[in-house]
C-alpha cells in the first residue's frame, strides 16, 4: 500500500487515497508462509545431526569398500574393528545398527545384522570381536543376541554400519530389534555417522 501512495503522489494524481485503499484488497494480503517454505528454512533432525561432524571408519576396509571376508556370518562371524571420532558435547550414548539394504529383494526385508545401545560415548574404537559389557547388544535377525556377519545369498550387497550420537541412555531389552531401536531414538539423535561395506556372496 505504501508503495502505490507514493507512486500517486510523486505523480500528482488526485485520489490517491482511493488507489491506496484499493492496493489493500483481500487478494493481496500477505499470506502464511508454506508448509515447503519453512521446511526449507528449518534443517530436519537429519540434516542437523548429519552436520555435527561424528565419524565412524574402520581400520580394515574403506568406505563403499569390500569388508574382509572373515567377519561374514559363514566365516569367523565377528565384527570388525571400527573408530568413533568427533563425538559432539552432548552425547549420553552412542547407538550402532548394521544392515543390508540390498536384502529388500531376496528376503523381503532390510535385514539387520547388528543391534547396540548404550555404547558409552567416551568408547573411541570398538575393537574385533567386541562383546559389549557396558552398552546392550539387540536382537539381529538370525534371531540370535549380538552381531551377526554378512551372509549375501545372490550377490554382492551393499552393508550400512550407521551410528548415533544421542541425548539420552535408553532402558530397553534385549530383544530389541533394529525397527523398535530406531523408533526407541526418534528425537534423541544428537549427530549421526554412515560407513558403507560391500560383501560377496
Amino acid at each position: 500500500m505504501t508503495r502505490i501512495t507514493r507512486r500517486a503522489v510523486l505523480a500528482g494524481v488526485v485520489g490517491a487515497t482511493a488507489v491506496g485503499v484499493a492496493g489493500c484488497s483481500s487478494s493481496e494480503q500477505p499470506t502464511e508462509p508454506s508448509e515447503s517454505t519453512q521446511n526449507q528454512s528449518e534443517p530436519t533432525e537429519d540434516e542437523s545431526a548429519a552436520d555435527n561432524g561424528l565419524a565412524l571408519t574402520s581400520t580394515t576396509f574403506d568406505d563403499g569398500e569390500q569388508i574382509p571376508t572373515r567377519y561374514g556370518y559363514e566365516a569367523d562371524n565377528v565384527n570388525p574393528p571400527l573408530t568413533v571420532e568427533n563425538v559432539p558435547d552432548g552425547t549420553e550414548s552412542l547407538a550402532l545398527i548394521i544392515d543390508d539394504p540390498d536384502a529388500v529383494e531376496p528376503a523381503g526385508k532390510v535385514w539387520d545384522h547388528w543391534v547396540v545401545w548404550n555404547i558409552s560415548p567416551d568408547q573411541g574404537s570398538i575393537p574385533e570381536g567386541w562383546t559389549p559389557a557396558e552398552a546392550t547388544a539387540g536382537t539381529n535377525d538370525y534371531g540370535e543376541v549380538g552381531y551377526g556377519g554378512p551372509n549375501p545369498p545372490d550377490a554382492a550387497h551393499r552393508y550400512r554400519f550407521r551410528l548415533f550420537a544421542l541425548d539420552t541412555t535408553l532402558e530397553l531389552p534385549a530383544e530389541t530389534d533394529a525397527d523398535a531401536l530406531e523408533t526407541a531414538i526418534e528425537g534423541h539423535i544428537v549427530a549421526r555417522a554412515q560407513l558403507d561395506g560391500t560383501y560377496p556372496a
